[in-house]
């Protein structure tokens, strides 16, 4: 059986390959709503009863996650970025929402092992959920996206794990605005909370 390597976005101007991302991850968003709905109110349920919510993922799956805790800060919630100089000592009542497109990334997983050893709980999106990182989760949410050393997908013309990042990202947003929804506020308490030291 043979496969289509895809080595570059097949679009041919800016304008269409920002429209075919854009319909990647719009794809990625219609699966999980179809395959992922228990796995993603459970993530929602899972942030909102946790004590301290931390963040971690190496590279740019970590960058996405850092904009996700941003937006529990800005909710009310005591958000935390892993490896940070303020981030304080998890333990009994935290949870960790931890990404990883092929759920064996090493510091990641070695990263949630502390978690689950230390009384936290684990918020785990993988491509993978049969992987190490799944494996340590109390919650995992499935991202149909390529993982970074698939290099035959079919599912993405994009780089690396770049569709899987940037689903991350709209995870962690979607789940945002669940939670906003829920809590009642206005976006003026929310803004109340932005940075004003820029």
């Amino acid at each position: 059986m043979s496969t289509t390597v895809q080595t570059a976005p097949s679009a041919s101007s800016s304008t269409s390959t920002v429209v075919q991302i854009a319909e990647e991850i719009s794809g990625v968003a219609a699966r999980i709503q179809h395959d992922e709905t228990a796995a993603l109110e459970a993530a929602a349920d899972r942030i909102r009863g946790a004590r301290r919510v931390f963040v971690h993922g190496a590279g740019r799956s970590g960058i996405a996650l850092r904009m996700v805790a941003m937006r529990l800060m800005h909710l009310g919630l005591e958000a935390h970025v892993v490896g940070e100089a303020t981030a304080p000592a998890l333990g009994e009542g935290d949870l960790l929402i931890a990404a990883s497109g092929s759920g064996t990334t090493g510091s990641v997983v070695r990263v949630a092992e502390a978690t689950r050893s230390a009384g936290g709980e684990v918020l785990a999106l993988t491509t993978d959920d049969a992987s190490p990182l799944a494996a340590l989760a109390t919650t995992t949410v499935v991202v149909p996206a390529a993982a970074k050393s698939d290099r035959s997908s079919r599912v993405t013309a994009q780089y690396a794990g770049s569709l899987f990042e940037q689903s991350v990202l709209v995870v962690g947003d979607a789940l945002f605005a669940v939670l906003w929804h829920r809590s009642g506020q206005d976006r003026d308490q929310l803004k109340a909370r932005h940075a004003n030291l820029e």
